[in-house]
């Protein structure tokens, strides 16, 4: 298998916490009645401030550091904002849109943001839940017909990336599909389709293994048991309730404008390929929708706390509780719980597909946000440039709680 088809395979997925992170669990085990505050992933921070005070001098850091992940890791554009209550916000777009044309970045403009869809379909399936349609450690077989291990399987195991389904996004049959027609549509069953063809590759419940497939079968329930179309649903019931009018999960190919211009490598010959007409239909449930910089920075402390900006909850108290029990993995101060992360403190999580990439985190001890969106997924040095950016950006106004997610071998 070369590189190029082993990155693809990560599409809509977080690359960095892939198969190589092992964490042993209780099959069908629930988690703690009452977490801790950040999950049993959360580090012991070292000495200094939670995060830095706003002033231009902390802005003028902020400029030279993104700027120079751009020139090392080759990023055509960026855009990032940074907010904490009370103090002045940081929202900067540098480099270029459309190198064609020479268009600038701008924090306007629409994004695909890939794995992120993955916090809006668990927190669909978590509103079904807290209204008694599903139950979290419901077998996935009574719901969706033809799973293996479908009768072990839990809902909750899906959403917590533990069932032992293999990747559909790793089939050498779906690689060649995408890459020979990216602008073809795929449906739910037909990715399924693609892992199901494969060995179980664990019994439900013994150790981690990020699966763009959980999410494909996550989907479907929602779908089944609210008698509405996934994206209809997220809609209506996710993003009216919070405000997010710029945020939506396509049909087809369909992108609004203004956006930038998206490049990858991850092609079927490996040449670096324009994407904005590509259809993100392979990601559905998994890592399909398109957002905003203003709108993620609602959904930031929304999905983190389980609270809509208007006080309302989003989802149950308990439910929201047991969403942010984020098992520990071998990489040090970071967790998964149920469709989102804790990395050395914040809550959120990131999204990469072809030409784009997203991250979208929310440090709780400040209520501070940081969301960084660039129109590009080719890695640098095994490392994926959405990650190099906010590593960057958290060592200078977070210390103690540095975005550091290093990447695996061939994105495994």
């Amino acid at each position: 298998m070369s590189p190029t088809s082993a990155r693809l395979r990560r599409g809509a997925m977080v690359a960095v916490l892939t198969s190589s992170l092992l964490v042993p669990l209780t099959a069908g085990a629930a988690p703690p009645a009452v977490p801790a505050a950040f999950g049993s992933g959360t580090p012991s921070p070292s000495s200094g401030p939670e995060i830095r005070t706003a002033s231009p001098a902390v802005a003028a850091q902020l400029d030279e550091a993104i700027q120079r992940v751009m020139r090392e890791a080759n990023v055509p554009g960026v855009t990032v904002g940074v907010w904490t209550p009370g103090q002045q916000s940081y929202v900067r777009s540098f480099g270029v849109a459309d190198r064609a044309s020479g268009r600038k970045m701008t924090p306007d403009l629409y994004t695909r943001i890939g794995s992120e869809t993955k916090t809006f379909t668990v927190t669909a399936l978590l509103q079904l839940a807290g209204r008694g349609k599903v139950g979290l450690d419901d077998p996935i077989g009574k719901y969706v017909d033809g799973v293996p291990n479908g009768d072990r399987i839990t809902l909750r195991q899906l959403a917590g990336m533990r069932s032992g389904l293999f990747n559909y996004s790793e089939d050498e049959g779906f690689f060649k599909a995408l890459t020979s027609d990216p602008r073809r549509p795929f449906t739910p069953r037909e990715l399924l389709g693609y892992a199901f063809r494969h060995p179980v590759l664990f019994p439900p419940g013994r150790k981690f293994d990020y699966s763009n497939t959980n999410l494909i079968l996550l989907g479907l329930v929602v779908e089944k048991e609210s008698g509405q179309r996934l994206g209809d649903y997220i809609k209506r019931h996710i993003l009216d309730p919070a405000g997010m009018r710029d945020t939506l999960f396509p049909d087809g190919s369909e992108f609004p404008r203004p956006h930038a211009q998206g490049y990858t490598d991850q092609t079927a010959d490996g040449k670096v390929a324009e994407t904005a007409g590509w259809n993100p239909s392979w990601g559905w449930a998994a890592g399909a929708m398109i957002s905003t910089l203003d709108d993620l920075r609602v959904w930031a402390p929304t999905v983190a706390t389980g609270e809509l900006p208007d006080g309302k909850r989003m989802i149950t108290a308990d439910l929201q509780r047991q969403r942010l029990v984020t098992p520990a993995t071998p990489i040090p101060g970071a967790g998964y719980g149920l469709g989102i992360f804790n990395v050395q403190g914040w809550i959120g999580h990131n999204g990469s597909l072809p030409g784009y990439e997203s991250l979208t985190i929310y440090l709780p001890a400040t209520r501070t946000t940081v969301v960084v969106l660039l129109n590009t997924d080719i890695d640098h040095d095994h490392n994926e440039p959405s990650t190099l950016l906010g590593e960057a950006i958290t060592k200078i106004i977070s210390p103690r709680h540095v975005f550091n997610l290093p990447a695996a071998p061939a994105a495994r």
